[in-house]
């Protein structure tokens, strides 16, 4: 990751529907060689805020660049110079593996001869290459999936844009896009992702934005989120409701940071505190204590009800 390299500069940017704002004034930078991670639950704005980096949707106020190029007058240029693998993967029923290649690089004018060495390179690299006259609809998820994926990597973009690139995939299917991601990331320009999946941000993204209602409520690399909004430990406690007040009163008094969501409570522990202290304070209670995530940063921030009504992961 290059930070003395800006790829996207998003300044204030927003997006209104019917009166509705979907994307309010958000701004962030990417930088070159990394892979930026939009998170949150779905109607948080991250895949409003997608379109309007690949030029599908223009934006309401604000502005945004794009490889020096604004996305309101450059709009051809900026298209030639990034990929884009969109939620729905857009694939042509009506042709094999290999046409849908090669009709798109025709989009990008990309000569014939380059085009077929670029398609068989790219159907090898994503483990294609023995099912290249196989039809789109014959194909399992995870399959048209890595097409979607070789698709928008035909122009050699310099930023890959992913729109929930794993969204209803098996987990066999999403560790492999993973395994993917990360290897390729040293190779591209810089990705661009969004995903409801808290661990696939963790195990891809070097920084983070977590959006809801269309506006950041944190950002940074996983870690760095991890630690300043929880710590490294999160105990989780299932008790009767009656008992709710009394048990956080004890924890409040031992210093330590907690959220309440029906009868379960989720204690922050940092470094610096004593957990041997809590775990006796509240031993006859149901307890798990596990290492903290993202997910617990976004419930912090968030709240669990946002969680729910998105079937937030």
């Amino acid at each position: 990751m290059d930070t003395n390299k800006t790829v996207i500069e998003v300044k204030e940017l927003s997006k209104t529907f019917q009166d509705k704002k979907v994307v309010d004034g958000i701004s962030f930078s990417v930088f070159k060689g990394e892979c930026f991670g939009i998170l949150g639950p779905n109607g948080a704005g991250k895949s409003t805020t997608m379109k309007m980096m690949y030029c599908t949707s223009v934006p309401t106020s604000g502005s945004m660049m794009i490889l020096g190029m604004n996305v309101q007058t450059n709009v051809s240029e900026i298209k030639s110079k990034i990929g884009v693998i969109p939620q729905d993967d857009g694939l042509d029923q009506d042709f094999n593996v290999k046409e849908n290649l090669l009709l798109y690089s025709r989009y990008h004018k990309i000569d014939p001869q380059i085009a077929q060495r670029r398609t068989d390179d790219l159907l090898k690299l994503m483990r294609l290459d023995e099912y290249f006259e196989q039809p789109v609809p014959i194909l399992s998820g995870g399959m048209r999936r890595r097409l979607a994926i070789a698709r928008g990597m035909i122009n050699h973009p310099e930023v890959l844009f992913l729109d929930e690139p794993t969204s209803g995939l098996d987990p066999q299917a999403r560790l492999w896009i993973w395994d993917f991601l990360k290897k390729i990331k040293s190779e591209m320009g810089s990705i661009v992702l969004t995903t409801h999946y808290m661990e696939e941000a963790e195990q891809i993204c070097d920084r983070v934005a977590i959006m809801d209602k269309g506006r950041i409520l944190a950002m940074g690399a996983p870690s760095f989120l991890i630690e300043e909004e929880i710590g490294q430990e999160v105990l989780e406690l299932e008790c009767p409701i009656q008992d709710i007040n009394y048990i956080a009163g004890r924890i409040k008094e031992l210093g330590f940071n907690y959220l309440i969501i029906r009868e379960q409570i989720y204690v922050y522990i940092k470094s610096t505190q004593n957990s041997d202290a809590l775990l006796t304070a509240v031993r006859t209670t149901k307890m798990t204590l596990r290492k903290a995530t993202l997910s617990d940063v976004f419930l912090k921030l968030a709240g669990h009800e946002l969680r729910e009504e998105a079937n937030f992961r």
